[in-house]
């Protein structure tokens, strides 16, 4: 296995991307990055969905964002960089992963994770979904709708982490051999 290899997996929240990214840089040995808007509430002592708001009228917060976890990545060595961003952001990432799921499974997912009703967690998520779309598009010039470039879709419905995580791991042993 190739120790500078980098993979980077992208999916809209709820897809599994923290998880499986997780799963896959423990098997493979490499460091797992997963900064993201999270991070920064509480680093800011802030709640998420009060630094989404300020996400939404400043793009200094996404620059922000993106810049440290590519740095992150970037650093020496291999890694597994999970973020909503990751295969756009890591032009130089040798395998590209993208993660898909519909909108029902999504919210479930969340909703088991961070609690809170389904309608409530599914119209957050819908909404978060198109102010993300909204805000990539305006300052990075993605659409995050169009992932067809990736080296691997999964749709991951059906899937458990640890299926999902096979699948990125054999394209890893396959590439690194």
């Amino acid at each position: 296995m190739k120790k500078e290899l980098r993979i980077a997996i992208s999916g809209k929240s709820g897809c599994g991307n923290t998880t499986v990214s997780k799963v896959v840089a423990e098997s493979l040995g490499l460091r797992f990055i997963n900064f993201t808007f999270r991070n920064l509430a509480r680093e800011q002592g802030k709640e998420l969905a009060d630094i989404l708001a300020l996400a939404a009228e400043d793009d200094s917060w996404d620059r922000e964002l993106d810049r440290r976890q590519v740095a992150l990545a970037r650093e020496e060595g291999g890694c597994v960089l999970g973020s909503r961003l990751a295969i756009w952001m890591l032009q130089e990432a040798d395998i590209k992963v993208y993660l898909k799921a519909r909108s029902e499974t999504r919210a479930r997912r969340i909703m088991q994770r961070e609690g809170g009703s389904l309608a409530t967690v599914a119209a957050f998520t819908e909404e978060r979904d198109r102010q993300d779309r909204e805000r990539y598009r305006r300052i990075y010039g993605i659409d995050n709708d169009i992932y067809t470039f990736a080296d691997l879709i999964i749709d991951t419905d059906n899937l458990a982490p640890s299926a999902i995580a096979e699948r990125i791991i054999r394209q890893a042993e396959q590439q690194g051999s």
